[in-house]
């Protein structure tokens, strides 16, 4: 018999969503991640050229959506902010009123349901476009 006793973590078992997302061999739409790309304004919705009936959309119109993607079955969503300032250290990544962090908590409680994601590369928040911090130039 082994003497070593193994402990098997299993964090991604703890919940229902996170289940259903990490599961294996089929795919169905409660599998996709859907992207979100929210902005400050209002009414505002703004096609992704790139990516044809994907949107940029402000926080008035978000509940809309989000309904949505419940309708289809989607369980998972990315967000991506658009700041309407940037700076050197990319500071409304992390305050507590930035676009990302105000549409979480509107998502969250909308639809606790979901699981929800948030891209944390810094280049959309910095004035120089990189992904990090950038020191002495």
């Amino acid at each position: 018999m082994n003497s070593l006793q193994f402990n098997r973590h299993r964090r991604l078992r703890q919940s229902g969503g996170m289940r259903a997302l990490v599961r294996e061999t089929f795919l169905h739409t409660e599998d996709f991640i859907y992207p979100i790309f929210v902005l400050e304004g209002e009414n505002v919705r703004n096609e992704v050229p790139s990516m044809p009936g994907v949107y940029q959309m402000s926080l008035d119109l978000l509940q809309a959506e989000m309904q949505e993607v419940v309708d289809l079955g989607i369980r998972s969503v990315i967000v991506f902010g658009l700041p309407a300032e940037k700076d050197e250290v990319g500071s409304s990544a992390y305050c507590d009123h930035g676009i990302v962090q105000r549409a979480i908590q509107q998502i969250k409680g909308d639809f606790p349901e979901l699981v929800v994601v948030a891209d944390t590369c810094l280049c959309q928040f910095t004035s120089h476009g990189h992904c990090g911090v950038i020191e002495d130039g």
